[in-house]
């Protein structure tokens, strides 16, 4: 069985692009079904070049948060998907779209978290003059960057990095995580595989 997969965007897409361009050759079964936006963000020329269905549902057309959640479940709904990651969607869903697709809903963030939660991440980290900072995999919930985490790793912050330069570094991370990760959930696990990871 292929796992079916949604992607949100806000922005220019670099991570989906990079996702679509690594998943058939990776061996996972998965694939890619729609992606959608919260805006007509130019991310979508991604999906549109490679003959795949975009969805756009601006938060400004509905008159509360909410209702905009319910016309996007609705939107994401008819493509059946196991998985939706938010790669770069910068809008936080309503909790009735989080409970609505409970336990199904990814997504990357640039830190290590619970460190520099929020929209900011990389800014903050340079601002705090820490070593370094990350990249994270979460399930989201009903917070700000609260769930669970799947995958994390540390990524060193330089001198002379901008925020620019420590963003591309940590999204490099964050591809590498986020496509291990979709192959943990979708790989089924074998009984001997089972056992051997039981203590």
């Amino acid at each position: 069985m292929v796992a079916r997969l949604v992607v949100l965007i806000s922005g220019g897409g670099s991570n989906l692009e990079a996702l679509l361009e690594s998943l058939p050759s990776s061996g996972i079964p998965a694939k890619v079904v729609a992606v959608g936006s919260d805006t007509t963000a130019p991310g979508l020329a991604h999906a549109l070049s490679r003959g795949l269905e975009t969805v756009v549902v601006p938060t400004d057309a509905y008159e509360s948060r909410e209702a905009w959640g319910v016309a996007l479940a609705e939107a994401i709904e008819p493509f059946e998907p196991d998985w939706i990651i938010l790669s770069g969607f910068m809008k936080l869903l309503p909790p009735g779209f989080v409970q609505h697709f409970s336990h199904m809903v990814i997504n990357t963030h640039p830190a290590f978290l619970p460190e520099f939660p929020g929209a900011t991440a990389v800014k903050d980290a340079l601002a705090a003059g820490v070593a370094h900072t990350g990249a994270s995999v979460i399930l989201i919930d009903e917070g700000v960057d609260s769930g669970p985490i799947l995958a994390q790793e540390r990524v060193p912050i330089n001198p002379a990095d901008t925020e620019g330069v420590l963003h591309e570094r940590i999204k490099v991370v964050e591809r590498a995580l986020l496509l291990d990760v979709i192959g943990s959930l979708v790989r089924p696990v074998s009984p001997d595989q089972e056992g051997r990871e039981r203590p």
